[in-house]
């Protein structure tokens, strides 16, 4: 390029522009490099000596290059560009760069060349993702030691691609977690979905997971995709995997190793891009033992596992989500309540939850509803709070309880038992559905709600223990 209309008493341009702290290149009209600062020699590996007089696409190599060449627009269309991309310097390296050009004119308002800037936005994108990391993360509240070391890894697992299996109480926080993952995952601006595998019914869930062709059975009148396919690109959830029978455990398998799946009634296989993550409140290993899991599913599932700790063993962190729920629901409801009241507090901070986190925010929940002053008393607390509740309801027993929700007009009888130790907990269990069964005359939809469970619930477990 030329400079001679430059004034001779003025400084060199390479002076000038190595003062900018950003990547300078100045362009012929034939995009070959005429001028660069130190900026752009540090982010591309190239030298001035050389790089002057080749082609910036070979210095500055942009991946805009091909299709939106910032230089080759400002000079078809006389006007300024910024564009966000990547460069790739000698060394390999991709840098996230921001990219403005424009146009360099003589006097009589010819064009010269273009001048670009690159700026290195690297920081900013890291900034950018720790911030969204942080936003994704809010609604996972907990300063305890074990949801420290939770919160540690979980951004560190939700950039692979590999299969994870949360544990935990019922109500303890998979579902979110779950969520949580797929939101930060590479896989974020792909599908989520979600299937309950205790929900259904063999044959249907079957169909529900790797979808059926037309005549499969009777009423499949076209085909149709299942949730493996639905999910391609994303996640996918299957939730209370323990449920899962032992014939789809299998297909469930096959798609792991091969990452195939066939549809019912179908022939030909058809490959799925998800990654799989699993969730119970089931002792996994303890049904293999039984043979009812796979216990090669379970080495397949458990490549990552998270146990999510149930909310009693949790330090300080009760106090911390009273205060979350009470935010939130002040904000759904559009109240202003300001707090707890002591006593109101210490119950709260005593009970056991056996329903964990979600029994925590349906307590607050109900505590906004129904509160009209500006702290929550005892008064406004659900009334099973202060009813009977055994202490001596031991660990092992209160984590399948976690299942249960509340059951009012048991819990003394079933407490006083669990305390004598005179029952174990299937036998306690198939107590519980029997006099729940008595109470409610043998009407199944309110023999679960006298025990908090849904009714496909008591349905299985009414099946486990031959009592159908």
């Amino acid at each position: 390029m030329n400079f001679s209309s430059f004034p001779k008493e003025s400084v060199k341009v390479e002076e000038v522009i190595d003062c900018i702290p950003v990547g300078v290149a100045v362009l012929d009209t034939n995009l070959r490099l005429q001028a660069m600062n130190r900026a752009l020699e540090a982010m591309t590996g190239f030298s001035r000596e050389e790089a002057i007089g080749i082609d910036c696409s070979h210095i500055i190599r942009n991946n805009l290059c091909t299709q939106k060449c910032p230089a080759k627009q400002v000079l078809e269309n006389d006007r300024a560009v910024h564009l966000e991309g990547n460069i790739v310097n000698r060394e390999r390296q991709k840098i996230p760069v921001m990219i403005h050009a424009s146009v360099l004119k003589d006097d009589e308002g010819k064009p010269l060349g273009v001048i670009e800037t690159i700026e290195d936005i690297s920081l900013l994108r890291e900034l950018d993702k720790k911030t969204r990391i942080t936003h994704d993360f809010a609604d996972l509240v907990g300063h305890s030691p074990k949801m420290q070391k939770l919160l540690e890894i979980l951004p560190i697992i939700s950039q692979t691609d590999s299969s994870v299996l949360i544990t935990g109480e019922t109500g303890t926080g998979k579902d979110l977690i779950a969520s949580v993952i797929h939101r930060v995952s590479p896989r974020a601006q792909g599908p989520f979905v979600k299937i309950n595998c205790g929900a259904l019914p063999e044959t249907l869930l079957e169909s529900e997971l790797f979808g059926h062709t037309r005549g499969a059975f009777t009423g499949a009148v076209r085909d149709k995709p299942g949730r493996f396919q639905l999910a391609d690109g994303g996640t996918l959830y299957l939730t209370e995997i323990g449920d899962l029978p032992l014939t789809l455990q299998v297909k469930l398998l096959t798609f792991l190793d091969d990452k195939e799946i066939i549809p019912l009634g179908g022939t030909r296989s058809a490959r799925a891009d998800v990654r799989l993550i699993a969730a119970t409140h089931r002792d996994l290993q303890a049904m293999v033992r039984q043979g009812n899991f796979r216990e090669d599913l379970l080495f397949r599932l458990n490549v990552v596992r998270l146990e999510v700790p149930p909310l009693r063993e949790r330090q300080g962190d009760i106090r911390l989500l009273m205060e979350y729920f009470l935010n939130k629901f002040n904000r759904q409801f559009q109240k202003k309540i300001k707090g707890f009241s002591p006593e109101a507090i210490e119950i709260l901070r005593q009970y056991p939850y056996p329903g964990n986190v979600r029994e925590l925010a349906n307590m607050v929940e109900y505590a906004t509803n129904v509160c009209h002053e500006s702290i929550i008393k005892q008064e406004h607390l659900p009334d099973y709070l202060g009813g009977p509740w055994d202490e001596a309801l031991r660990p092992e027993v209160r984590a399948t309880v976690g299942e249960m929700g509340s059951y009012p007009g048991l819990e003394e009888s079933i407490g006083k038992r669990v305390a004598d130790n005179r029952l174990n907990w299937r036998e306690m269990e198939r107590r519980m559905i029997s006099e729940a069964l008595v109470k409610s005359r043998g009407n199944r939809t309110k023999a679960a709600k006298i025990l908090g469970w849904g009714r496909s619930t008591l349905w299985r477990k009414m099946k486990q223990h031959n009592l159908v």
